[in-house]
């Protein structure tokens, strides 16, 4: 079986790609995905349950962000849990197509070979100035 680092680094990579049917397959059913940013001001933010609940976040940011950078770098495996820092350089497609830049924390959960959960923490501030909200 594939370790679970390889296996994340799988999804960044469908993601690099525009891969979105990859990275669905590879959830479980009843994921929960969670973005910090306020779901008000953030299209992508907030909590969002199952295979639908994930799609409508790739969505929201294929809808409102154009990436000029997407970095994983560190990753970290605990058990079940990998952690991953990076970074990302995005504009928004509307609104003046603000720009914005921010560090990032990605946890996954991993079980029977699927992402059981995702939580994704970043600079909210500076998307939010980006967007103009």
């Amino acid at each position: 079986m594939t370790d679970n680092v390889t296996f994340i680094q799988s999804m960044y990579a469908a993601f690099g790609r525009g891969d979105v049917k990859t990275i669905l397959e590879n959830l479980d059913p009843a994921i929960q995905w969670e973005s910090n940013g306020d779901p008000a001001t953030i299209p992508w933010g907030g909590k969002r349950s199952g295979i639908a609940g994930a799609l409508s976040f790739f969505e929201a940011l294929g809808g409102n962000l154009d990436f000029e950078l997407f970095e994983p770098g560190q990753f970290f495996p605990s058990g079940d849990t990998v952690i991953v820092l990076g970074r990302t350089i995005a504009r928004h497609k509307t609104g003046g197509g603000g720009a914005w830049q921010s560090e990032w924390v990605h946890v996954f959960s991993v079980r029977d070979g699927k992402v059981t959960r995702f939580q994704e923490f970043y600079d909210t501030a500076a998307i939010e100035r980006a967007l103009g909200a």
